[in-house]
């Protein structure tokens, strides 16, 4: 995601909870346009990415990301994360939960459905005919028109499954998750068009 952001030209503040020196080769490698820094000094950016196992996003920094526009890449894998009963049960999202955590921060449920190698190779030009559309879920209109415009500087379209109650349609067991855009096992990937992610979407089941 942000050798995406560079090569459409954002500045992108690089930080992990190992510290900013452990970034160090990364953000050299992105050029001039990446730097590391700590948590807090990335909260400051107009658009936040959030990629932690979802347990740890009870540690995310409420009073730094206080009302702003949180893109939510997290999944709930109950082997790893621990069980939720909220989660469990189907009564929360995960995107819901992570809301409730963050307060006033507007959250965004975006790229938690592609594998990172697809999401790399898949990008095309605005227009292009086998342009790959992304899903996002918020509750918040205006956040939801910011992280569409920043899809659309990366090279991807975007199909709004609804607020984040309804984001549960892209998570994890989902047709949404994964196969729309190939296999694992090929790193390139197959684009999806936008039909073909809201076919997708719709198949969803509880």
């Amino acid at each position: 995601m942000a050798r995406l952001a560079v090569a459409a030209g954002f500045d992108v503040v690089l930080s992990n909870s190992r510290g900013p020196e452990t970034l160090a080769g990364l953000a050299g490698e992105l050029g001039s346009r990446a730097r590391a820094a700590t948590p807090a000094e990335a909260a400051a950016a107009d658009l936040v990415v959030v990629s932690v196992p979802f347990h740890a996003h009870r540690q995310l920094q409420v009073e730094a990301l206080a009302g702003k526009v949180v893109l939510d890449t997290n999944n709930y894998y109950p082997e790893r994360d621990g069980h939720f009963a909220e989660l469990d049960e189907d009564r929360l999202t995960s995107a819901e939960l992570e809301q409730r955590h963050l307060g006033t921060a507007k959250v965004v449920k975006v790229f938690n459905n592609i594998f990172f190698r697809h999401l790399a190779s898949l990008p095309r030009p605005a227009g292009a005919v086998d342009r790959t559309a992304l899903t996002i879920a918020g509750d918040d209109a205006q956040a939801k028109r910011a992280v569409t415009e920043f899809l659309d500087a990366i090279g991807y379209d975007a199909v709004d499954v609804g607020p984040l109650a309804e984001s549960w349609r892209v998570q994890p067991g989902q047709p949404a998750y994964g196969p729309p855009y190939g296999s694992f096992s090929d790193p390139t990937g197959t684009p999806a068009s936008a039909d073909t992610v809201r076919a997708a979407v719709a198949d969803a089941k509880r």
